[in-house]
């Protein structure tokens, strides 16, 4: 009688759960819904797959009902003659950009807001930088200047834009300084010339971010090391010195970061300019950046073009989306 080939059972080592046999239904009765396995430990035994999503689900949902889908949306009716009250909306294809791009009103519009990323970005990288530097220090009476700094941050941008125009009216406070001091014979028209209006609105969104951004330096501030300013001082290095050998290339990096976040706001400025230019966005519509342009075009109920507006829409996001990845672009390049 031939003998019969035994197959050894698995044992289960001491204090260690049997070997898994099915091993295929095994894995996918895991997969649909994963237990512990031999080596968790810990909270890990009491874990699930799905738990971490359980978390991230209010953010996935914000994110996807305030953010993909509203993209999603304009992206669509860019290609429509959507109305903004609603309706029937007809396909157009490329007719809105066609548009768009032999329009003198968008081409204004964009050349606003590129002007004003120009000139307010550099200015909002280094001014709340060197103003940081001044408040660093523990000084007596220091927290007052801090505050102070900090204040126009807490102020709602209609009511700064509301002490602006009193500022800067014919009879306002600065004009009125002026002319008892014999500096001008006229008021200066602040609030009426296109590009004093663009420039004071520029002014205005620098003020305002001052204090914010010098938040960002002041944390940046306190891990460049002591000993680099000990350093330089002893070669007789000066405070000027310092500050662009030592001070500056400590905080590059928060620099990249402020430059990509004021640069991002003053593509979508609007507040500043309705404040101080009026609804119409200056004389003629002079200072209209692309989201106050995309507001009269877009939104009016009797002649606006939702599908137009979203076209300038994609078209804001596109030069915003470009402005970001050149930052990022630059920031590695000066990480390497």
């Amino acid at each position: 009688m031939a003998s019969k080939t035994l197959t050894p059972v698995p044992v289960a080592a001491p204090g260690r759960p049997a070997p898994e046999r099915h091993s295929g239904v095994r894995r996918l009765l895991r997969w649909l819904k994963p237990g512990p396995t031999a080596e968790a430990g810990g909270a890990a035994l009491y874990r699930r797959w799905w738990l971490p999503w359980l978390w991230m689900s209010p953010a996935i949902i914000g994110v996807t009902v305030f953010g993909v889908y509203p993209f999603l949306n304009t992206l669509l009716l860019s290609f429509t003659d959507a109305k903004p009250l609603g309706g029937a909306a007809n396909f157009v294809g490329l007719d809105n950009y066609t548009r768009m791009l032999d329009d003198p009103d968008f081409w204004l519009a964009t050349r606003n807001s590129l002007l004003y990323a120009i000139v307010v970005v550099p200015l909002m990288v280094l001014l709340p930088l060197m103003l940081a530097v001044l408040v660093e220090k523990n000084l007596p009476g220091i927290g007052f200047f801090r505050s102070a700094f900090y204040t126009p941050v807490l102020a709602s941008s209609v009511v700064v834009g509301l002490s602006w125009q009193w500022l800067l009216s014919d009879q306002g406070l600065v004009n009125t300084w002026l002319e008892k001091g014999h500096l001008i014979k006229s008021a200066i028209p602040f609030l009426s010339d296109s590009w004093l209006i663009l420039f004071s609105a520029m002014g205005l969104t620098i003020w305002k971010g001052l204090g914010w951004y010098m938040i960002f330096y002041l944390a940046a501030l306190g891990n460049v090391p002591k000993e680099l300013h000990e350093a330089a001082s002893v070669d007789g290095a000066g405070a000027i010195r310092r500050f662009w050998n030592v001070t500056v290339p400590g905080v590059r990096t928060s620099m990249m970061l402020v430059g990509t976040l004021t640069g991002i706001g003053s593509l979508r400025v609007f507040t500043e300019i309705y404040m101080l230019g009026g609804s119409t966005g200056g004389p003629g519509g002079a200072d209209r950046t692309l989201p106050f342009y995309i507001r009269d075009v877009a939104l009016d109920p009797l002649t606006g073009n939702a599908g137009y507006g979203s076209a300038v829409s994609v078209a804001l996001f596109v030069l915003t989306l470009g402005l970001t990845l050149l930052s990022q672009r630059l920031t590695k390049e000066d990480e390497s």
